[in-house]
């Protein structure tokens, strides 16, 4: 139904695939607060589509927001905080005729230490790759 690359294989792939595009799906705060991915030196757009808004409810203009992106052969690159929501919009995408699905698992700031701080044992920003403050 769809696969699941680590962050650094997600970026390479997405580099070497033109057509390849990253959707970060987490919420608009998440965007704000911890910053997004950045694909420019790839010449390439982040699409930010929301999977659920802030109080978790399914963004109903989600599916419609990727399908102004990108076709059904279209790869499609999924991330999230750590990789849940991010497997969700995968199997949501599938039904709706998506074929060439990626959950990018550890997402963008992954699990937490010991200490319970993100961003220091997985996840895209942990392996050095581009991101940016909004």
């Amino acid at each position: 139904m769809f696969r699941e690359l680590t962050p650094p294989a997600a970026y390479q792939e997405l580099a070497e695939k033109s057509d390849g595009v990253l959707v970060d799906c987490r919420s608009p705060a998440e965007w704000y607060f911890t910053g997004t991915p950045d694909l420019s030196g790839l010449g390439k757009n982040v699409v930010l589509a929301a999977i659920a808004s802030e109080s978790g409810q399914m963004n109903p203009q989600f599916i419609d927001k990727i399908k102004s992106v990108a076709s059904n052969e279209t790869p499609i690159y999924i991330m999230c905080r750590v990789g849940g929501r991010s497997a969700n919009a995968c199997q949501i995408l599938a039904a709706e005729g998506f074929s060439d699905l990626v959950n990018v698992i550890e997402g963008f700031e992954g699990q937490p230490n010991a200490a319970g701080h993100r961003n220091s044992v997985e996840g895209w920003k942990f392996h050095n790759l581009p991101w940016r403050q909004n």
